[in-house]
């Protein structure tokens, strides 16, 4: 058995690692989603092909997550599949920048799918391990890590538009390539080496994951992800048809993973003060609100901010995530990975919903539907009540998490 001082060593690694694969998903996320007016106009498509693209992607980060459940069980535990998705956008990334017609783009962009849900599943595994063993609330501060790449990779699609040809490479994508492939090195070298996930079976004789919380969690993570899809896939084509002007259609986004860098910051003090459940409620109601104002602007910067501000829609999925890790403690990574399910119903909503809308009316229009559908957050809000102090730290006792799952709302 190793000593104490070992294990927190550990401990301190396994959490540089698993920030550093949420800072490479960050950034090749925003990179390519940024990206997307450039391959409209490299490829001569429309809103109708991005959203099939979308679509496919989103069922193939399904997969990903699908994947990241059986190899979770498996000897190489969750670590294997972060690893083997961080390898998978390596590819993807080289690949899209690459693609010299839009048939061998599309291929790219499926193994990218691929990959990003077995980073989302693997990744959200290893902080929650990561999160219990350090008995406080810390998965706000990977996602930060996530936003603030995204901000980075925005901000680079920003400051390079129009500098580098688009044609044979866009090499802003390809900037995505040597994170990714630093983070696995540390993943494999510093990712958290706790045993494989359990089966079903192997819980305790009376144990089961008790489905209605994930279901309610599920829907605050389906919520929050219609509202991010909706912003990142479409928010620099909204501006476009704004008119703004090549420099500003990134900034949308890039105001968005601001204030959702900025909510992250501080999300897990705001939950040590108010509690998992009130931080929740709040930014869902001030995300509706600016979902609302994206509808009703008609200024490119004014949209700017509106997108900026449903940034702090932001702290539900870490929050979500911390949550899930107290419905089952002996099965933690299953719980997840069934969780990050709801992540691509969401995707699907918020970026094919919102683009179909678009193609048949506008993307003005496309809006309602992401800024509606977000008021489900602080309704269901009180299933993250957290069990004890910590919100997700080992403190919490088997009892008090049934008694909190029998005070969530139905």
């Amino acid at each position: 058995m190793s000593s104490p001082a070992t294990s927190s060593a550990a401990a301190r690694r396994s959490r540089a690692s698993t920030a550093a694969a949420f800072t490479a998903q960050g950034l090749a996320y925003a990179l390519v989603l940024t990206s997307l007016p450039v391959f409209e106009d490299r490829y001569a498509i429309g809103t109708g092909e991005v959203t099939l693209v979308i679509l496919a992607l989103c069922g193939m980060a399904a997969l990903g997550t699908v994947i990241a459940d059986r190899l979770a069980r498996g000897s190489g535990g969750s670590r294997a599949a972060l690893t083997l998705g961080l390898a998978g956008l390596v590819v993807s990334l080289a690949w899209v920048s690459s693609a010299p017609n839009f048939g061998i783009a599309v291929v790219g962009f499926l193994v990218y799918g691929l990959g990003l849900g077995l980073v989302d599943a693997g990744g959200n595994m290893q902080a929650v391990a990561v999160q219990q063993e350090y008995g406080r609330s810390l998965l706000a501060s990977f996602y930060g890590a996530y936003s603030a790449a995204g901000i980075v990779g925005a901000l680079l699609v920003s400051v390079t538009s129009g500098v580098w040809a688009v044609r044979p490479v866009i090499w802003v994508v390809a900037l995505g390539v040597p994170a990714a492939l630093v983070a696995a090195l540390f993943v494999v070298r510093w990712g958290w080496r706790g045993s494989a996930a359990p089966s079903l079976e192997a819980l305790p004789a009376g144990r089961h994951i008790p489905w209605r919380p994930v279901l309610l969690l599920g829907i605050c993570v389906i919520a929050f992800y219609i509202a991010d899809s909706a912003v990142s896939s479409w928010s620099a084509l909204f501006l476009d048809d704004l008119h703004a002007a090549d420099h500003v259609r990134p900034l949308g986004y890039a105001a968005y993973l601001g204030a959702a860098l900025l909510a992250r910051a501080v999300g897990d003090r705001a939950v040590q003060r108010w509690g998992r459940a009130a931080v929740v409620r709040v930014a869902g109601v001030v995300g509706a609100v600016a979902l609302l104002g994206v509808v009703a602007v008609h200024q490119p910067w004014a949209a700017v901010v509106a997108f900026g501000v449903t940034g702090v829609l932001a702290v539900v999925p870490p929050l979500a995530f911390s949550a899930a890790g107290d419905v089952a403690p002996g099965a933690a990574d299953m719980v997840v990975a069934r969780l990050n399910y709801f992540n691509y119903v969401g995707v699907v909503l918020g970026g094919v919903l919102v683009g179909a809308v678009g193609t048949v009316a506008s993307l003005r229009a496309g809006f309602i539907v992401p800024a509606v559908l977000v008021l489900a957050v602080p309704l269901v809000a009180g299933v993250l009540k957290a069990p004890g102090p910590g919100a997700g730290g080992r403190a919490a006792s088997t009892d008090q998490v049934g008694a909190a799952h029998d005070e969530a709302p139905a």
